[in-house]
Formats: structure tokens, sequence, C-alpha cells
């Protein structure tokens, strides 16, 4: 696979997913984005980024048992996958190569 590159709100959905393993369903996701960033997606625009990376192949996603509290229905479930991670890894190195390279600005008045 070539490599795909992320948008800013796909690589944050995709950094909370590896951070939340186990319970990365959209609502859990949603929580963390309104906890970590300040945002507050919707779960439409949440769910388009999460339609997108699997599409990417950045995700793998599965539906996770029906619950009661749910009324039978059951959550969708995300991972990252290797590929998802590799991304994730080459825009942090793009970023942090560009950020070595802004020149120092003195903040005193030399």
């Amino acid at each position: 696979m070539k490599y795909t590159q992320l948008g800013e709100f796909e690589e944050l959905v995709l950094l909370i997913i590896g951070n939340l393993k186990d319970d990365a369903y959209s609502i859990s996701i949603k929580e963390q984005l309104k906890d970590t960033t300040g945002r507050k997606p919707s779960i439409g625009a949440l769910h388009s980024a999460l339609n997108r990376l699997e599409k990417k192949g950045f995700v793998e996603s599965f539906e996770g048992g029906a619950t009661k509290e749910r009324g039978g229905r059951r959550k969708r479930f995300y991972s990252i996958t290797a590929f998802g991670r590799k991304a994730l890894d080459q825009s942090f190195e793009l970023r942090s190569n560009l950020y070595h390279t802004l020149p120092k600005l003195g903040l005193s008045n030399e």
C-alpha cells in the first residue's frame, strides 16, 4: 500500500483510537476528543472520519456484543492497524522535521 496522507481531524481520531485501545467506539472517541482538544464534533462528522480511516486501511472495525443498556444493539469498535501506526509515525516525523527548521525567534528586547 502506498502512503495516504492524514488530515488533521483524522490524525486526532487515529491517535485517540490508539490510546483508547479496546474501548475505542464512536462515543468514547467523541468524549476523548472533547476532553483532550476541546472539540465537539458531530457524531456524523466522526463517523465520516472513521469510515475514511477504515477505507484507507488505517483502522479496522468489528461489532461487539449486544447489551441490555443499549437496547440489544451492538457497538462498533475500532482498532489501529500497523499501516495506521506507520501513517502516524510518518506524520509525526514530517511535523517534527518542519518544526525543527523554524528559526529561533527572540522574545526579549535585544
